[in-house]
């Protein structure tokens, strides 16, 4: 198909045709979350409570027909990506475990440099109130108009898309190698029973808050000041699916699964008390 013949709003780093499913889980809360220091690509282990996380994320991804069923086939990912930071492989090595204990099969985990975290320069390992006292004022920008202002010797978001959209690509291509086009002559809405039969591959990514915010704006052809619209919590699910070529979110931030987490680790003993906090700017 020619980019002239693509459908309205499927973004030209898909490949025509494509049938797919993406699903995002975010990295488990860090120690550098609990502590209110700004990560970007500074490596943070995670936390106790981000391990439960990542755990109960595993358990939930490896049984999606559970009730409430989550909009994933039916059948082991075709690809298994993770951000190489160590925060979100470790994620991946849980959720990867959770896999192998259902009896579920994975295929091997490889790293993607391209989803690495966005670098915040001087901003990385400081905590919200020394970053708001010295940099207040691109702290500010950067919250307000992202695709204009970054973190001082980090990374514009100009930059950061175009690693993405490399990786993405990639990803995307390897989903499409040999599969069968999908169409777009089937019924677009949800509850709608259709006879074309698909069998769509689909692939995990773990990765981080801020570069999500990135692949979903790469996916949906959004300009980068669309930025801050979407946001990603840890542990959380969310799952975009590719018809014929075109990205739909199906679901956005799911933590359901996770409400075992906090209890579980409150009844712990010497439990970190401290509640999960959103990463400053990333």
């Amino acid at each position: 198909m020619r980019d002239a013949e693509r459908p309205s709003g499927a973004a030209s780093l898909i490949p025509s045709g494509l049938d797919g499913v993406l699903v995002l889980l975010r990295h488990g809360e860090t120690e550098f979350i609990v502590q209110r220091r700004f990560q970007g690509q500074m490596e943070a282990p995670l936390s106790r409570r981000g391990e439960q996380q990542a755990r109960l994320a595993g358990v939930r991804l490896a049984d999606p027909g559970a009730d409430p069923p989550l909009p994933i086939p039916d059948a082991p990912p075709c690809l298994f990506v993770s951000s190489p930071l160590e925060r979100a492989r470790r994620s991946a090595d849980l959720v990867a475990a959770a896999f192998g204990e259902a009896g579920r099969p994975i295929p091997p985990l490889r790293s993607e440099a391209g989803l690495s975290e966005i670098a915040q320069g001087e901003w990385e390992g400081l905590r919200d109130e020394e970053i708001s006292a010295r940099f207040g004022d691109s702290l500010a920008a950067w919250r307000r108009w992202p695709d204009r202002f970054h973190a001082p010797g980090g990374e514009s978001l100009e930059q950061v898309r175009s690693r993405v959209e490399e990786a993405l690509g990639r990803l995307l291509g390897e989903m499409a190698a040999g599969a069968t086009p999908g169409t777009m002559d089937r019924h677009q809405v949800l509850g709608y029973a259709d006879d074309v039969e698909t069998d769509p591959r689909w692939a995990l990514v773990v990765a981080h808050g801020g570069i999500f915010r990135v692949v979903v704006c790469c996916l949906l052809g959004l300009p980068a000041h669309h930025f801050w619209n979407f946001d990603f919590g840890l542990g959380a699910i969310t799952v975009i699916e590719v018809r014929a070529g075109r990205a739909v979110i199906r679901a956005l931030n799911l933590e359901d699964h996770l409400g075992r987490a906090v209890t579980d680790m409150a009844a712990s003993p010497g439990a970190d008390e401290t509640p999960p906090r959103p990463e400053g700017a990333l």
